[in-house]
């Protein structure tokens, strides 16, 4: 950590990398984004040696905010370690103290009331708006779920989500049209939640089946010297069928 720390420290020093000593933290806020991304992806892919590079590059992101802290005189990395290793202990007294979590349950039912102590006021306050908005959704219910605000089983969430499809048809214009639409998507993370599924892999799997399959239509129509013009929906259709078949 010293040595990146000491790149870091000459990067945006006197005789440093222009570009590094122009950003600022909002300026830095893609490419913490991005890199998160990238690890995200080396994770889904099980591939340990890009994992630890992307992990690399996320740490950077992590020294990089800091060093600029430190310059405009707010608060060092030690700062940061210091109160991430504080609030850990703080909150897994079960590890570090006396008491009694026996499952990962009573842990979660405890965090909230951890969360209060530090300043937290209301349940759902701690949530970033910023989020990507899908996974947004399921972190509100699933909060809303600690405290017994939830559907007893998944059943309840299925009908709320035709409900919301019912209203959506009857919706009169573009602003009904959103809310309804938004009203959706939050139906079906519910859904996703109730039955242990992680809404945003479920959708990136069929993102990329629909790669897959689309890949395939596009590389017979290039293979056949033809071009998509050449085909009518019902054609594209066929193809898209083969592509099904053999399971891509």
């Amino acid at each position: 950590m010293q040595k990146l720390v000491e790149v870091m420290d000459e990067l945006l020093g006197e005789n440093g990398c222009p570009w590094d000593k122009e950003q600022t933290h909002q300026s830095l806020v893609r490419y913490l984004i991005e890199e998160s991304y990238e690890v995200v992806e080396a994770i889904k892919e099980k591939d340990m040696h890009k994992l630890q590079e992307e992990l690399g590059d996320l740490l950077l992101q992590v020294v990089f905010h800091a060093a600029l802290a430190e310059r405009a005189g707010h608060f060092t990395l030690d700062d940061v370690v210091d109160t991430i290793s504080q609030k850990m202990i703080n909150r897994h007294p079960h590890v570090f103290g006396e008491m009694d979590l026996q499952t990962s349950d009573d842990v979660m039912d405890k965090w909230e009331g951890f969360k209060k102590q530090e300043g937290k006021k209301l349940l759902l306050d701690n949530i970033p708006d910023f989020m990507p908005a899908l996974l947004r959704s399921l972190k509100l219910q699933e909060k809303a779920a600690r405290v017994g605000f939830d559907w007893p089983n998944a059943l309840g969430a299925i009908d709320k989500f035709k409900e919301e499809v019912e209203e959506f048809k009857l919706a009169q214009n573009e602003e009904e049209l959103n809310e309804e639409m938004g009203d959706m998507f939050f139906a079906l993370a519910n859904i996703a939640r109730l039955n242990n599924i992680e809404p945003e892999n479920a959708l990136q799997l069929s993102n990329d089946k629909f790669i897959r399959r689309f890949n395939y239509v596009e590389q017979k129509i290039i293979d056949r010297g033809q071009d998509f013009k050449d085909y009518s929906l019902a054609g594209l259709d066929k193809l898209w069928n083969e592509a099904k078949a053999k399971g891509l």
